[in-house]
């Protein structure tokens, strides 16, 4: 049955009724996409705001930038080795591509700091004009805090029923010789709007790429808990339980606190793994003022696992410095600083991090917690911040010196 979309006029063939394959071939089959569901808008995009543009030279008090980050998260003047032992890499969806002239003006603002490289090393998949910000600030940022560490462009050129095709992504890297040990993804859908097969089988290629040693940060989305029917809308892939979600944090070097936007909240799929137990048993035991239990499934995968600043980032597009908030920041700026440690791992024969919420979880002091401020929800709003883990910004913000110093502890 042919449906149209109302405001935007696109139209799309659904089936009515449940598909059937033939017995011979079920055994064999996972899932049929694009039969039932109807195509979502995106929930996790940098989002432009209205903060004045800087100007060279300007302190870094009103806005984040490599140098404000580099200094808040303890990294300093720590850069990388660029050859092809440490590879990071940002993944993008939707058309999104980067501009090296954009990210050559980036570092001329803001660079002068730090040794850096000043181009991506390898593209994956299609990158041509123009440029899109969430490509950009992707690109920025990652190769901002993980400096002078091999950065590749992974880009897919297709889609899943109108949204990321995740599934055909993460299939490119189980059939790749040669991976980055860190990809930032600065995507994500609502969990209704996808089959629950569908998540299943991309949950099971998470826990391939595991397995050979993979860090996957997802931005944990813009809409707080999100709201849908009178409950709260969780995000996926950030409430999956294979990948690391990033949540979003305010501020500054003397107060850190949570971004409203900041996506988290308890998966209404999955349930909770056993290395969060312990850490969401005690949120819930000390959590004042909870929203009500019938907006959420309390039993479900808590999210997100950590935070970084996700608010009054900059931004080169089009040669011009643009503001933008978002999770999206939070999620590269993360993932560069896991770039960092996983370089002197491997320098000094260690193995890079790999999957990292279960070292996150037993690890809770290499991170600062944040204790402070509320993420958006329903009426009434959503969960709020406390001593420990929290559905707002997870255990908590990046802290370089410390993670580095567990994980070498943790290797030996």
């Amino acid at each position: 049955q042919r449906f149209r979309h109302t405001l935007q006029g696109t139209e799309v063939i659904r089936a009515s009724q449940a598909y059937t394959v033939p017995k011979s071939v079920a055994a064999h089959v996972d899932f049929v996409g694009g039969v039932h569901r109807f195509p979502h808008m995106q929930a996790t995009q940098a989002q432009n705001n209205s903060l004045p543009k800087p100007k060279l030279g300007q302190p870094d008090g009103l806005f984040q930038t490599p140098g404000s980050l580099r200094n808040l998260y303890k990294v300093d003047k720590t850069v990388g080795v660029a050859d092809e032992k440490n590879i990071q890499s940002v993944v993008q969806f939707l058309g999104q591509h980067y501009s090296k002239t954009d990210l050559g003006e980036f570092f001329l603002l803001f660079g002068e700091s730090f040794d850096h490289l000043h181009d991506i090393s390898k593209v994956i998949g299609p990158n041509h004009f123009p440029a899109g910000t969430e490509a950009n600030l992707d690109v920025q940022y990652i190769m901002s805090l993980g400096a002078n560490i091999t950065t590749w462009f992974w880009s897919i050129g297709t889609e899943h029923q109108s949204q990321e095709a995740f599934l055909i992504w993460i299939e490119q890297v189980a059939n790749a010789s040669q991976v980055p040990w860190v990809f930032s993804i600065s995507y994500g859908d609502d969990e209704d709007s996808l089959s629950a097969a569908y998540m299943e089988r991309i949950n099971q290629e998470f826990q391939k790429q595991a397995t050979r040693g993979i860090s996957i940060l997802f931005a944990s989305g813009d809409s707080g808990a999100g709201c849908h029917n009178g409950v709260f809308r969780p995000s996926y892939p950030a409430s999956s339980p294979y990948v690391t979600s990033v949540g979003g944090t305010q501020g500054g070097e003397s107060s850190q606190t949570a971004a409203g936007l900041s996506g988290g909240g308890f998966s209404l799929v999955f349930p909770e793994p056993d290395y969060q137990t312990a850490a969401v048993s005690h949120f819930f035991a000390t959590a004042k003022d909870l929203p009500s239990s019938k907006l959420y499934n309390r039993s479900g995968r808590a999210y997100p696992d950590v935070a970084a600043m996700a608010m009054n980032f900059f931004v080169v597009t089009d040669f011009v410095p643009l503001p933008v908030d978002g999770t999206s920041c939070a999620a590269p700026t993360f993932s560069g600083v896991i770039g960092l440690v996983n370089d002197h791992l491997v320098r000094n024969g260690k193995s890079p991090m790999g999957f990292l919420n279960p070292f996150i979880y037993k690890n809770p002091q290499v991170l600062t917690d944040i204790t402070s401020g509320c993420n958006e929800g329903c009426a009434g709003g959503g969960f709020c911040c406390t001593v420990g883990w929290d559905p707002v910004t997870g255990v908590g913000a990046p802290v370089y010196t410390s993670i580095l110093q567990a994980a070498m502890a943790a290797k030996n």
